[in-house]
């Protein structure tokens, strides 16, 4: 199960107590926000596409959206989602928990600036009813991220 692989993954940074479960979804951004009792943008999307034949995440604030024409100028492509039946085989959990940790070892992550606005996030945790508390500084500890980009604009 995707949150198990989650917890394992979060475990090792002593993160694993931040795991926060739900009796209601929390697939969505709204949901999620109201699920935790917090402001939509502090939810992070987590957003899988394909970059030369590459499956790759971004993360991303919950109250933007990717603008193309900042997503071509860094990967150098037009955005091509990954198709909602192939994220969890591409990626390594299922549309609704995709969490920028506990991934499949190809998928290469990316944390957008819009994030930088935060102290504290909230990304899924590999459930479509699960986040996890997390502070920047713990989110790029734990996503193993390759960089921070600039590729969404404010919706």
């Amino acid at each position: 199960m995707s949150l198990e692989k989650a917890r394992e993954y979060l475990k090792k940074y002593g993160l694993e107590d931040k795991i926060m479960e739900f009796p209601v979804s929390s697939a969505t951004v709204e949901e999620a926000a109201k699920a935790i009792n917090c402001k939509e943008e502090e939810i992070v999307k987590t957003l899988s596409f394909i970059v030369d034949d590459k499956p790759i995440l971004i993360a991303v604030a919950g109250d933007t959206k990717i603008d193309n024409s900042k997503y071509k100028a860094e990967f150098h492509t037009k955005a091509k989602m990954i198709p909602f039946d192939s994220v969890e085989e591409l990626i390594g959990h299922a549309v609704g928990g995709v969490c920028p940790f506990g991934v499949n070892e190809n998928v290469d992550v990316y944390l957008d600036n819009s994030l930088k606005r935060f102290n504290i996030v909230y990304p899924a945790c590999g459930s479509s009813n699960s986040a996890v508390k997390l502070s920047l500084d713990e989110l790029e500890k734990t996503s193993n991220f390759k960089k921070w980009i600039d590729v969404c604009i404010v919706i």
